[in-house]
């Protein structure tokens, strides 16, 4: 096992910069996902550390050794591919074994080894199959069962699961959630999957147009968003963003949003002296609750509006609701008896609320 250390990493093809100037710190045996949109650089980061491409600018070590020009086969990395790459030819037994082999273990390490790597992952019964006889699922498990008998110091996956229907995606979740706590290699994993981020990463690492948005804990990112972008990539349903303008009059600070004028307390009026007015007003849809006029409760702001769009889920229901010009998510419970067209009063706490600066997009509180 081993650390992993890019140092202003800037990588470019031709005039375009995939990854621009990245700082980032995997400690050993950390799970750490890289995540964002498509084009962002993400993939090209695991490829400088995988050796398939070569920084333009900066510094890549794993543990002590500089790794600029050290071509992959020397690199001692696992990689798991999205397409697997398993050899048609071989059975899976010979394809879980090739690490071993090409080490000239002894065949009863070889054996032993097989077959205890192959109970963990379940695949026991499929040593003798080819990989045109296993399902997805089962192919993703000898891939996996593969890159862990080689013993890397670190394991290296990109979208392993972006091939699987929801349901098996779901389990391989839990199944590597649980292979790493056997098996604490450092790795770096590459998703555009919010989820998976969220449900596996000790550290998730979020990336936009190839530079570092924000590297922190899934709970840290959530909560803590440090821009706009964060704050609108990470959560399902999306966070509320609306425009709002401060309002300083009368002594303390308000927010004129939604339709609306919201007192805000004089804590966050104080962190909003930097902006020159303007800004973005970021709400979870799990803190905009309905309500009907005996329920407002003093610190609550109150909007109303006209349901747009009913979403259920089973054990919840989205519901969009258009305010004005902007339009509001929020969760309700199952069987809620609303109707499209029809208006609902809605209630939140501006102190849940994250405000970023309408210029910058940055966070002020």
């Amino acid at each position: 096992m081993a650390k992993i250390v890019l140092r202003r990493v800037t990588k470019s093809f031709g005039s375009k910069v995939a990854v621009d100037d990245m700082n980032l710190e995997v400690e050993d045996g950390e799970f750490v996902i890289v995540v964002g949109p498509s084009g962002c650089g993400k993939t090209t980061t695991l490829r400088m550390i995988a050796g398939f491409e070569t920084p333009s600018m900066g510094t890549l070590h794993i543990g002590d050794t500089l790794m600029n020009h050290i071509p992959p086969k020397d690199r001692n990395l696992a990689m798991v591919f999205q397409n697997y790459a398993l050899f048609p030819h071989m059975s899976v037994a010979r394809t879980l074994s090739f690490g071993v082999r090409i080490r000239h273990a002894s065949k009863k390490e070889i054996d032993s080894q097989v077959h205890e790597i192959a109970e963990m992952l379940g695949i026991l019964g499929l040593l003798d199959s080819k990989p045109s006889q296993l399902s997805g699922g089962e192919r993703q498990r000898v891939a996996l069962g593969r890159a862990l008998l080689r013993k890397p110091q670190a394991f290296l996956l990109d979208e392993p699961l972006s091939n699987l229907d929801a349901a098996l995606r779901a389990q391989m979740r839990f199944e590597l959630k649980r292979i790493h706590a056997q098996f604490p290699v450092t790795t770096v994993y590459v998703t555009h999957d919010q989820v998976e981020a969220m449900t596996m990463a000790d550290r998730i690492v979020l990336m936009n147009h190839g530079e570092l948005q924000q590297v922190a804990k899934p709970e840290t990112l959530y909560a803590e968003p440090v821009n706009v972008f964060v704050a609108g990539f990470i959560g399902s349903p999306k966070i509320n963003l609306v425009a709002a303008q401060i309002d300083r009059s009368g002594g303390g600070s308000s927010l004129r949003c939604l339709a609306t004028t919201i007192p805000v307390p004089a804590e966050i009026g104080d962190r909003l002296r930097s902006s020159q007015g303007a800004v973005t007003v970021g709400i979870r849809p799990e803190d905009v609750l309905p309500c009907s006029p005996q329920d407002i409760t003093p610190g609550r702001a109150v909007i109303s509006g006209v349901v747009e769009v009913i979403e259920p889920l089973g054990a919840e229901t989205h519901v969009v609701v258009r305010v004005g010009d902007e339009v509001v998510t929020c969760r309700t419970p199952p069987r809620s008896g609303l109707e499209v067209g029809s208006t609902i009063n809605l209630s939140f706490d501006i102190a849940q609320a994250t405000i970023f600066d309408g210029t910058s997009g940055l966070r002020l509180c």
